[in-house]
């Protein structure tokens, strides 16, 4: 296994430019056309990751934590390559697999079966080799009997169970996790743990984004707590989650 991470930030920073709508409509604009001026130059981007370098060694697994609004799923869009740093570097080592949006590639007038063959290949696989993963992405979904009906019968929690269950049939090098736990009863999600656990039992290196700090615990090698886009404290899962804890509820801390 080579030793240079597989993950690298580099001093990234993210800006998002909001759009200099005209407020109060035209005749507003042209009766106070120096205010509106003054107004939208004076609009600041709204800055999701501020200067932040971070490394994630190969086979790690690192849950990431914060309120919302911190930056968390700004950096694994950034890992997953759907965006790009507005300065600094990312870089990726590996094959990524990302489950943010379970189910995004699918089609709902096709069967759950012919979804999870789109998907597959959507997410870089070959024909042959979905069809050689189906019977097990099935079983592990637990919709074998729903698998042969359009994917606009389904629930909006058993599109994402099959999303999920054909994305951790991949074999991927990087795994990105948002919150995908969530989905499904009890015994998913504990079928879902029990495979992250897998994951890292194969040196798979994670990233996850969770506010369900006993999933983070059960995990993580290192958490890091994002806090207004910039990274607040990296280190083990327990002295972070204690210190998380204590500055979202002090009240409790100090009783």
């Amino acid at each position: 296994m080579s030793s240079d991470p597989a993950i690298q930030f580099r001093h990234v920073t993210k800006e998002y430019h909001v759009e200099n709508a005209v407020l109060g409509g035209l005749k507003n604009l042209v009766l106070h056309l120096p205010t509106q001026i003054r107004a939208m130059r004076a609009r600041k981007p709204f800055c999701a990751l501020q200067d932040l370098s971070l490394e994630i060694a190969q086979g790690e697994s690192l849950s990431v934590i914060g309120r919302n609004g911190a930056g968390k799923s700004t950096l694994l869009g950034l890992i997953a390559g759907v965006l790009r740093p507005s300065a600094g570097t990312v870089v990726t080592r590996g094959r990524i697999c990302p489950l943010l949006e379970l189910g995004a590639g699918f089609h709902a007038d096709l069967t759950g079966r012919e979804n999870i063959v789109l998907n597959g290949i959507l997410l870089g696989l070959t024909r042959r080799e979905v069809l050689a993963r189906l019977d097990e992405i099935i079983d592990f979904s637990g919709l074998a009997q729903f698998v042969d009906r359009p994917l606009r019968t389904y629930s909006s929690g058993m599109t994402a169970r099959l999303g999920f269950s054909v994305a951790v049939h991949l074999s991927p090098n990087i795994l990105l996790v948002d919150e995908a736990l969530a989905v499904g009863d009890l015994e998913f999600q504990q079928k879902c743990l029990a495979r992250m656990q897998q994951f890292r039992s194969d040196a798979v290196t994670m990233v996850f984004v969770s506010h369900d700090m006993e999933s983070v615990a059960r995990v993580s090698d290192r958490v890091a707590w994002m806090d207004g886009g910039r990274l607040r404290e990296i280190g083990p899962p327990q002295q972070v989650i204690e210190h998380y804890h204590a500055f979202v509820h002090p009240t409790v801390a100090a009783a």
